[in-house]
């Protein structure tokens, strides 16, 4: 393994020929498969805050995250970002930082952006480490609501105190911003949809989606149950927004339990019978 497993500051590894800052929880990867956390559209490692631990306690999984190019404490990126960012990061970044940190067996678990660009990957590059994913509050394609959204959160950069709060979390906060903001609300943009890559999916996934979710709607969730030929759980979550592991993190966090022992049920069980 090529890096600390730790969460201490300051750590990183190269990928996609950037230094991105990382931490890592639990057991290491060649004890314990691995959940590796892709954040939302404006998250880093710091806004996870303290999920990781609370994935290794209900999971008994170690737990990996890391800041994408652009955020964090993560090398920039030149803006404006193209329109199809998260293919590229899923095509041409995530693996690498699943190399450098020595995953041997991991779920990926993503947020919004987070979980689209693990559904790219899964659906695009052959990775037999890959044994599930877990999609929360997931997009697959642009609403009307949720461009909206995203028109009014530019507002608030702008005259109110979203600025200020996100800077405590990104060295360079409108890199971060404008990066996410200038594609959603690019008018090419509107016609985004990755769906097909949801077609391709042969692992078990989770999908979990707050019902008050005001950058997506259930048509997201839908999509996924529609079109995937592997087995998929759906939890659909009342009084819960965008951000499932903050808004309603007793029953995120049980449906992830319960997937992860499944899955781990399954995987011994295939391993006894081999």
């Amino acid at each position: 393994m090529g890096v600390t497993w730790s969460n201490d500051a300051g750590l990183t590894l190269r990928a996609g020929g950037k230094t991105l800052e990382y931490a890592a929880w639990g057991p290491e990867p060649s004890e314990a498969p691995t959940l590796v956390l892709l954040h939302e559209g404006l998250g880093s490692v710091a806004l996870w805050r303290d999920f990781p631990q609370a994935l290794v306690d209900a999971t008994g999984f170690g737990v990996l995250a890391y800041s994408r190019a652009g955020y964090g404490t993560s090398d920039p990126v030149d803006l404006p970002r193209p329109l199809d960012y998260m293919t590229r990061e899923a095509t041409g970044s995530l693996g690498e930082v699943l190399d450098a940190a020595g995953i041997e067996q991991a779920v990926l678990l993503g947020h919004s952006d987070g979980a689209t660009i693990a559904t790219i990957y899964a659906g695009s590059v052959s990775d037999m480490r890959i044994r599930s994913l877990i999609l929360m509050a997931p997009h697959f394609f642009t609403e009307p609501m949720g461009l909206a959204a995203i028109k009014a959160a530019g507002e608030d950069y702008a005259t109110g105190d979203l600025k200020a709060k996100l800077s405590k979390y990104h060295a360079n906060v409108d890199v971060a911003f404008h990066g996410w903001y200038g594609v959603w609300t690019d008018p090419g943009f509107e016609a985004w949809n990755v769906a097909d890559a949801i077609d391709h999916l042969r692992i078990p996934v989770l999908a979990i989606q707050g019902r008050d979710d005001a950058y997506g709607t259930l048509a997201q969730i839908e999509e996924i149950e529609t079109r995937i030929y592997s087995p998929v759980e759906v939890a659909i979550l009342d009084s819960c927004g965008h951000a499932p592991h903050l808004d309603q993190r007793h029953a995120t966090l049980e449906a992830i339990r319960e997937f992860c022992a499944r899955l781990d049920r399954m995987e011994r069980e295939t391993v006894e019978m081999a």
